[in-house]
């Protein structure tokens, strides 16, 4: 067992890519196996505790304030509603809640402290907890440190060349900056992207030299495959490939071994056939639950009866890493500081994220 390498090319990690598909299956299994047991796959749940009306202009995302896409928002939940669905969760599998609120970043406030009292009763529940809330400052990952918060999420999305075709309203700089941030604590990093956004291979291969030339890599590693919700900038994309996602996989598992991949967004157009193949390339983490936020997703049930013909165990919460220990607010070492960074907000025109936003215009 080699050590990780941390300074993938793009030529390489196109190499491996472009591998013949039976030998590039055949070395990310390897590769998985050395590092994970190839029949556990660990289970989250995500819950949109803040839906709709973000500032952002994402061309995927249905949330975006500026896009008339149907998405029925909601205000943030209260901790009680959380820790009901949390149970739910648990009950049907999962070792981990992952909590998303429709925010451009954290703004410290009432808000954010019901967050981290929501991340203080999960952690209780003996299950991990994940959030994503936009960019944060150093202070606001800290904070979320002491509340128990084992993972947090900040996905890439794409290259950093492919990205300002994707968003303009904030910078690519802002997501490592915000990754560079959780890294100043003990809270474990999920960052990851999309595919069949209309990116080329080689913004595929750019996304996964961005994510593995970290150090340390991400411990999860999100592959979604994207689902075109209309009203959205990218709502006339074709659904990618089975094989593209399945090469995606493999790919994103030979460059980083130890990361878990996880199977997320998309896996309702995907067989259970096409879905074995992405776990034997090396996927071991899906999403559970029927919606992803906001879009859909399988239902659990079907998951279960899949684990049960692959064989596949679900994985028991904090097998990689030790349970954080939650503090309470009275006693908290990190105090809200009022903070008001500047992120950027780099200002070009994306013509088609435009062209969503009259028509949503027109459509009201």
């Amino acid at each position: 067992m080699g050590a990780t390498k941390h300074n993938w090319t793009k030529d390489e990690i196109l190499e491996i890519y472009n591998k013949p598909l039976m030998e590039l299956l055949y070395q990310a299994a390897t590769v998985h196996r050395e590092q994970h047991d190839p029949n556990t796959v660990q289970v989250s749940t995500l819950l949109s505790i803040k839906t709709g009306g973000c500032s952002e202009d994402c061309g995927y995302c249905p949330q975006a304030a500026r896009y008339h896409t149907n998405i029925e928002g909601n205000d943030l939940m209260s901790v009680q509603q959380v820790k009901a669905q949390a149970l739910r969760a648990k009950e049907s599998g999962s070792s981990r809640v992952c909590m998303g609120a429709a925010w451009r970043n954290v703004k410290d406030g009432e808000e954010f402290d019901q967050v981290l009292e929501m991340v203080r009763t999960i952690n209780k529940l003996d299950m991990e907890v994940c959030c994503t809330l936009g960019m944060l400052t150093e202070n606001q990952a800290k904070r979320l440190a002491e509340a128990g918060l084992y993972a947090y999420n900040h996905n890439l999305d794409s290259s950093e060349e492919y990205y300002k075709e994707v968003i303009s309203t904030r910078g690519f700089e802002d997501r490592l900056q915000t990754i560079d941030n959780v890294r100043k604590t003990n809270v474990t990093v999920c960052s990851g992207g999309i595919i069949g956004m209309g990116e080329k291979v080689e913004d595929r291969a750019g996304m996964l030299v961005a994510l593995s030339t970290l150090n340390p890599q991400p411990e999860s590693v999100p592959i979604n495959a994207l689902v075109a919700v209309e009203g959205t900038p990218l709502e006339d994309q074709e659904p990618v490939s089975i094989w593209d996602m399945v090469r995606m996989v493999a790919t994103t598992r030979i460059v980083m071994p130890e990361t878990q991949v996880r199977l997320s967004a998309g896996r309702t157009q995907m067989t259970q056939e096409g879905q074995a193949m992405c776990f034997f390339a090396g996927a071991n983490s899906i999403f559970a639950g029927d919606k992803l936020l906001t879009t859909p997703n399988p239902d659990v049930n079907e998951d279960m009866k899949m684990f049960d013909l692959l064989g596949l165990n679900p994985q028991k919460p904090f097998t990689k890493k030790v349970q954080p220990q939650t503090v309470e607010a009275t006693d908290s070492q990190y105090q809200d500081l009022g903070e008001k960074p500047k992120w950027s907000r780099p200002g070009h025109t994306i013509e088609r994220n435009e062209a969503a936003k009259e028509k949503a215009k027109a459509d009201k």
